[in-house]
């Protein structure tokens, strides 16, 4: 995580609204799988906060065990675990709804580094999309509300529909020339892509607009490298906007175009 070290000193920020559990989660349940304990209480702490009822594991087989038991709403598991590892768990859990003919169950990664566990790879073992740690409230929050049955989100294992002009897989190979080469050009781009996105989110919480115009500035060369996306040119006026002014004027531009983000790259995610 970037540091911001320094001076205080600077614009009051007005405090983020309060998270509002939804009426309906309290009849849900959460499987937590994760192998370090402060984490596991902090997560626990969270959905309680919430008002979602939930299980915590100690590591995949005790996730595994606890799915194979009782129906959950969600999965929540950490990547790196001894014994049975998230991806592992993943599968597992896959091939048990696939015998048993048992709906699909959103699989939420979590992670510390997108580096070691690549969007492909959490997309291969059968998770839907991941939460990178350090972990807030709010962000769980904004995860649970689009995969949770009950919202607006798409289906566990639906693949975000694609604009037109968004590069395909066919296009990307006919451009690149071979699969192998796509596939290491966007997992690449993916990692980066995520940091930046993270720490722009940082920025504009912070109000840090130096920060926020540079990570902007590597979303714009991220975004025009593969094309086809008029998400580029939203980030050239941003950028140039918040240069010129205060990141907390342009709060509504800002949050409009990480969501619409994030739908582009869990998209190029699923090619």
């Amino acid at each position: 995580m970037v540091s911001q070290e320094g001076s205080t000193a600077g614009p009051s920020r007005k405090p983020d609204p309060p998270v509002v559990p939804t009426r309906h989660w309290q009849h849900m349940n959460i499987l937590v799988v994760e192998d370090h304990s402060a984490y596991r209480l902090l997560l626990g702490w969270m959905l309680q906060k919430l008002g979602l009822g939930h299980e915590l594991a100690a590591d995949g087989f005790m996730g595994l065990e606890a799915f194979t038991r009782r129906p959950f709403d969600l999965v929540i598991c950490d990547c790196q675990m001894p014994f049975m590892d998230g991806y592992s768990m993943a599968s597992a859990i896959r091939e048990h709804e696939r015998d048993q003919a048992l709906n699909r169950v959103p699989i939420i990664a979590l992670t510390a580094n997108l580096q070691n566990d690549s969007p492909r790879r959490c997309h291969k073992a059968g998770m839907d999309a991941w939460l990178l740690k350090p972990l807030t409230l709010e962000q769980l929050h904004a995860v649970l509300m689009r995969w949770l049955p009950g919202s607006d989100a798409p289906q566990a294992g639906e693949q975000t529909a694609p604009v037109a002009s968004w590069p395909t897989r066919d296009t990307l190979v006919a451009t690149f020339g071979s699969d192998v080469i796509v596939d290491q050009l966007l997992e690449g781009l993916l990692v980066e892509a995520w940091e930046d996105l993270r720490v722009l989110r940082h920025a504009c919480s912070a109000q840090d607009a130096s920060l926020a115009a540079e990570r902007l500035h590597r979303l714009v060369g991220s975004l025009a490298f593969l094309g086809g996306s008029d998400l580029e040119f939203t980030a050239v006026q941003l950028m140039e906007q918040v240069r010129s002014g205060e990141v907390a004027s342009h709060t509504v531009q800002m949050e409009l175009f990480q969501a619409r983000l994030r739908v582009y790259l869990d998209y190029l995610a699923s090619i």
